[in-house]
């Protein structure tokens, strides 16, 4: 076994699935205004439509009281206007369509009044000017809208100037007919502005409830690669890695690992389909990242039936004076793998045994590769770690002199022993039996020989 051989994880998908969060956003915000675009535009072409069915209508009603007025400024509107409609149909270019319809909406009332006369004989139909800065705010918005409602006050004010002081050639016309477009003119208005208004925060809402629809699918899925991510990388190194650093390396000086490799398991899986040495491997190590958990170690990775786990490197709660030392953490640890394993019969009806191997010291973390990243850890503590692995017996946890020095007082090792390690020559390395029940002997007292007990006949778990 050798640290060397990085397994692939699915993670680089990961830096793909935040890019495309980001991604997601900006697609959403250009559909955003792409249907708010619409929106307006389909605005401003229902208005246009009642704006000229309204100028046809009133003109009948006006020759039907019996008042003839020229009908070239209302064909002239309602043709300009068939021809804006149509214009914006086909380029689709709503901000110049915005500006040539809301110009004859603001400007036409004013012509049409000054050619009946002044405002109380025309029925106060220069109130339909109001239509373009009403318009404004609701298609283009508040900051747009600021010089149409400018331009409808003084056009207002230079029409009630031109009437109080200049003498126009009046004809003159029936009150009841006055009062009846007054009245005409004041409700069509105001439904007119209402509808809009109406119209514009219905479909404003309608889309609103769409994007954030939208915005909480991409959520999710951010908080879906987020915990694919952390599955794979620790909180600190994944937060790094969001933030685009490149090359994360790390060095700590004092990690404990732990290598865990399931015995006789190349014999096992070759008696065992394809889908029973999956479910296998994923009810044991389902169960070891259980107890990384409850323990507050760091798994690092899987390679084959080997498991990989370190403590020290990033944990907060390593600090905590209620957190038992991650080295006492890791030997627990290490016992109940041995307990669980013990218990636990292949598919094929054989017993299960792990070796385990422990080595404390300094190590490089880091991450590698561009696409199917890992985390992984590197140095003499590593390599130490995974050959005390391989030359543990079955159902055995041999750990390193650093290791037990700090272990000794409250856990139980058998006699030292010597291993040959590839580079470093002979090493000292103890077994661990089980966690001290009859408390820690007397300082400077020597660790007590014990008898080596087979572990794999099960231990109880730590509670």
């Amino acid at each position: 076994m050798n640290n060397k051989g990085a397994a692939d994880h699915t993670s680089g998908s990961d830096k793909s699935d935040a890019n495309s969060v980001s991604e997601g956003g900006g697609v959403s915000s250009i559909n955003l205004m792409t249907a708010e675009n619409k929106i307006s535009g389909d605005m401003l072409l229902f208005s246009s439509g009642l704006m000229v069915f309204a100028s046809m209508l009133w003109l009948a009603i006006y020759w039907g009281f019996g008042q003839r007025f020229s009908t070239l400024i209302p064909l002239i509107f309602q043709a300009m206007s068939a021809c804006f409609m149509f214009f914006y149909l086909k380029t689709k270019k709503l901000q110049l369509f915005c500006l040539m319809q809301l110009s004859l909406f603001l400007f036409t009332p004013f012509v049409l009044q000054w050619s009946i006369g002044n405002f109380v004989n025309s029925s106060g139909v220069s109130l339909w000017a109001l239509l373009a800065p009403v318009g404004a705010i609701v298609i283009m918005g508040t900051k747009e809208s600021v010089p149409w409602f400018v331009a409808y006050i003084f056009m207002t004010a230079m029409s009630g100037m031109f009437d109080y002081t200049l003498q126009w050639d009046v004809r003159s016309m029936d009150m009841r007919t006055i009062a009846v477009f007054f009245v005409l003119n004041f409700v069509s208005i105001s439904a007119m502005v209402y509808v809009l208004l109406w119209y514009s925060t219905r479909e404003r809402n309608k889309l609103r409830a769409v994007v954030d629809e939208q915005a909480r699918d991409v959520l999710i899925e951010k908080e879906l690669s987020d915990r694919l991510l952390l599955n794979i990388l620790p909180k600190p190194i994944a937060d790094r890695l969001k933030r685009e650093e490149t090359n994360i390396a790390d060095g700590h000086a004092d990690v404990i690992v732990m290598f865990a490799d399931i015995v006789n398991f190349t014999h096992m899986s070759e008696e065992m389909s394809p889908n029973e040495t999956v479910h296998l491997l994923n009810d044991i190590f389902s169960a070891f990242d259980s107890l990384t958990e409850t323990y507050h170690l760091e798994k690092i990775k899987t390679i084959g039936d080997a498991y990989m786990v370190a403590g020290g490197l990033h944990n907060s709660k390593l600090n905590d004076p209620n957190q038992i030392p991650y080295v006492d953490a890791m030997a627990d640890m290490a016992l109940e793998m041995h307990a669980f394993v013990s218990r636990y019969t292949a598919p094929n009806g054989d017993a299960l045994g792990l070796r385990i191997g422990i080595a404390t010291g300094p190590v490089v973390a880091g991450v590698i590769g561009r696409r199917k990243f890992g985390y992984d850890l590197w140095g003499d503590t590593v390599n130490i770690a995974s050959r005390m692995c391989s030359e543990a017996s079955p159902g055995h946890t041999q750990v390193d002199v650093v290791t037990h020095r700090r272990l000794y007082n409250r856990y139980r090792f058998d006699e030292v022993q010597q291993i040959q390690v590839k580079g470093k020559g002979p090493m000292q390395v103890y077994n661990l039996l089980a966690r001290n029940q009859f408390g820690a002997p007397v300082e400077g007292e020597k660790p007590a020989e014990a008898t080596v007990i087979n572990l794999a006949d099960g231990l109880p778990l730590r509670r």
